[in-house]
């Protein structure tokens, strides 16, 4: 007689449930595997990360104890254990990676190896990646950088130079929302940032080191006018440098900015093309095509094709993570599996976390995998399945690819938008539609044309192809011009609050994994989510960490409080406030009134006060100002006279809370850093920000 298993109560329907899904669990390994990573983002301290791993753990063992009850117990068991492998697994990663980080800027003169050079044409820029050669004080690995005019010409293949340069701590997101550098740099072991003073000096070179890459940029540059040859360097060698910003802008606005970052469609290209003039090649040998199975044949050489390319464009994770999934369907090929499959996805999923965990909190990793799971369920599905099947007139196929080329579009579109508004605080609303002529036409028209033209350059008879490139990039970025003109093009959103954005992943996993009707479900978490991020109002105070630069929605807009402000500020400051385009000035609006030393305006009911000079002003005046504003912003330490009805962020208080953002409607103020935040490069950057307040007293 056999003992009764036991099984968690009322878990019947949903035992009959997971047995209908059975296929589809395994899926949600690496999601579980990703919410530990994010919560280790999330979550600001060791003993909160210790309770997460102790809970899942705890969690898995007693689910696990109850394992012979059925699916739903091996299945909480494994999301235990999963998420707390995964934050266990970063946290580890991170204290793997740590290296020195600069305290406080500094103007050195210092000798390096060069890591890495990044031409940046466009821009008359050279960005180089430098290990110190002695220390000096200095962290292992900074960047760098150079102005065109003091680069020498042979700095591509340098391998010791020397130079003199103004070296910054990585910084801290400007605003809450804007990108942060610090974390970024902190998984790249890069300890400080900054910009030559004068001519960099090669010392030791070598002709042939990191020359490929650059040689290929440089020819491929040479061959096409300026925005033609960024973008035909970008597809080989993923330097995008030599694109003009107006080009690049309008490529962002029509929604085809991946084309320029290589990525899973340029190794799909790369690798396409390799395999078809394989089998081409091959089958014109009747010995080789009646003996050897040249599809298998093909795979092999599409698989170099994928890893060379990724070696020649810099071996980037998102390259590295694309090339791994070619290399995966290249894999279910060759053993007469199905190519792609949401498994194959997850799998994928799984090598870029056990590799680069940190990887899922940026934008690539996101939009990447949501683009191609979206994709895979799609075509998955059983309706799309079914209507998809081959017709019988040339018509009818013709008119089922361009609907299904519509249909994927829109699906796709609809799953990256609400991360690109998470990250960027842009929605493109033309995208799907761009899309559906630009990929085509890069990976049939453009991509073979330039292959084509680079082989026929090794006997000098390339040109009436590269002026075939020529043309076809021209079209591609009329196309870009073309729709990131239409009214509405791109739609700007204030940054969007993470519940709302962890609500509406969540609900597209919910909807995209699962097979039975449940997967409805996912709607409602989705629709909570956009509302959420809808009804979210955009800030109405912005302030940068250093106290520097401050934008006001005022009656007209977002204005800015300096009437000199770069380019950056100015759009970190427009995201921020979900400004599309350039925003005002705050000393011209009629509802501000400015001199040279201060700014004040009337916001939602509240006044603010602000600083714009460094200047000294009568401390009477200033304290007297203070005590009439409910919001006083500064640069600098503001004297103890100086309180506002309601609050006060000076020199001290910003160094606490980094960048503030101000919602007045309802009282909420985001910042930066958050209280009791012990993230290493958190804490890199309070330990810098201590010994300068140290220094200034």
């Amino acid at each position: 007689m056999s003992l009764p298993r036991r099984q968690i109560p009322g878990s019947g329907a949903v035992e009959r449930w997971l047995e209908a899904e059975r296929d589809q669990l395994a899926l949600w390994v690496p999601v579980m595997a990703g919410l530990g990573v994010a919560l280790w983002f999330v979550l600001p301290d060791p003993p909160g990360w210790a309770g997460v791993m102790l809970g899942g753990g705890g969690v898995a063992a007693v689910a696990l104890a109850m394992a012979g009850g059925g699916r739903l117990a091996r299945a909480i068991g494994m999301a235990g254990l999963m998420i707390a492998l995964g934050l266990g697994w970063v946290w580890w990663r991170a204290e793997r990676v740590a290296a020195p980080v600069l305290v406080r800027p500094v103007v050195a003169a210092f000798t390096a190896r060069v890591e890495r050079v990044e031409p940046l044409p466009a821009r008359e820029l050279v960005r180089l990646t430098l290990r110190v050669a002695h220390g000096g004080g200095l962290p292992p690995q900074v960047r760098v950088n150079v102005a065109e005019r003091d680069a020498p010409a042979d700095l591509g293949g340098a391998k010791v130079v020397r130079l003199r340069a103004r070296l910054m701590p990585p910084p801290d997101p400007a605003v809450p929302g804007a990108y942060d550098a610090a974390r970024a740099a902190w998984f790249n072991g890069i300890g400080a940032m900054g910009r030559s003073l004068g001519p960099v000096v090669v010392e030791e070179s070598d002709p042939a080191a990191g020359r490929v890459r650059a040689r290929l940029s440089a020819h491929i540059v040479s061959r096409l006018p300026v925005s033609a040859g960024g973008i035909a360097a970008a597809l080989a060698t993923g330097d995008v440098g030599a694109i003009a910003e107006p080009d690049a802008e309008a490529m962002r606005r029509a929604g085809l900015a991946h084309l320029l970052s290589v990525s899973g469609l340029h190794i799909t290209a790369a690798v396409g093309i390799a395999m078809v003039v394989t089998i081409r090649l091959l089958a014109l040998w009747p010995w080789a095509a009646l003996r050897i199975r040249l599809p298998v044949v093909a795979g092999l050489v599409g698989a170099g094709a994928a890893i060379g390319y990724t070696w020649l464009t810099g071996a980037e994770v998102p390259t590295i993570r694309s090339c791994v999934a070619a290399l995966l369907v290249l894999a279910a090929l060759a053993i007469g599996r199905e190519a792609m499959t949401l498994r194959l996805v997850a799998a994928g999923a799984m090598v870029v976390l056990a590799g680069w965990p940190e990887s899922l909190a940026g934008a690539s990793f996101q939009l990447s995998f949501a683009a191609i799971t979206a994709l895979v369920a799609l075509h998955e599905h059983p309706a799309v399945r079914a209507w998809s099947l081959p017709r019988e007139t040339r018509g009818g196929r013709m008119v089922q690819g361009a609907a299904m080329l519509l249909l994927t579009g829109l699906v796709v579109e609809a799953a990256l938008l609400p991360i690109a508004a998470y990250h960027f605080h842009k929605a493109g609303l033309y995208g799907a539609l761009a899309n559906i002529m630009a990929i085509p036409w890069t990976t049939f028209v453009v991509m073979p044309l330039e292959a084509g033209a680079l082989l026929l350059d090794t006997v000098g008879l390339g040109a009436p192809l590269w002026w075939l490139v020529g043309q076809a990039l021209a079209l591609l970025l009329a196309l870009a011009h073309l729709v990131a003109g239409w009214p509405g093009a791109v739609a700007a959103v204030p940054v969007m609050p993470d519940g709302a954005f962890a609500l509406i992943v969540g609900g597209g996993l919910w909807l995209a994994l699962w097979r039975t009707r449940v997967r409805r479900g996912g709607l409602v978490p989705i629709a909570i989510g956009l509302g959420w991020a809808l009804l979210t109002p955009a800030p109405d105070v912005i302030v940068t960490g250093d106290g520097r630069h401050v934008a006001v929605r005022t009656v007209a807009g977002l204005a800015l409080l300096r009437d000199r402000t770069g380019d950056y500020v100015s759009d970190v400051m427009a995201g921020a406030g979900g400004v599309n385009g350039v925003p005002l000035m705050l000393s011209e609006q009629p509802d501000a009134r400015c001199s040279r030393d201060l700014c004040l305006v009337d916001v939602a009911g509240r006044r603010v006060l602000a600083t714009r000079s460094a200047y000294r002003v009568p401390w009477a005046k200033l304290v007297a100002a203070c005590r009439a504003a409910d919001i006083v912003v500064s640069e600098r330490a503001l004297p103890r006279g100086c309180r506002p009805r309601w609050l006060r962020l000076d020199r001290a208080t910003l160094r606490e809370t980094g960048g503030v953002a101000v919602t007045l409607g309802n009282g909420s103020l985001r910042t930066v850093r958050r209280p009791g935040d012990r993230h290493p490069w958190r804490m890199a950057g309070r330990q810098g920000a201590n010994q300068a307040s140290t220094r200034s007293r």
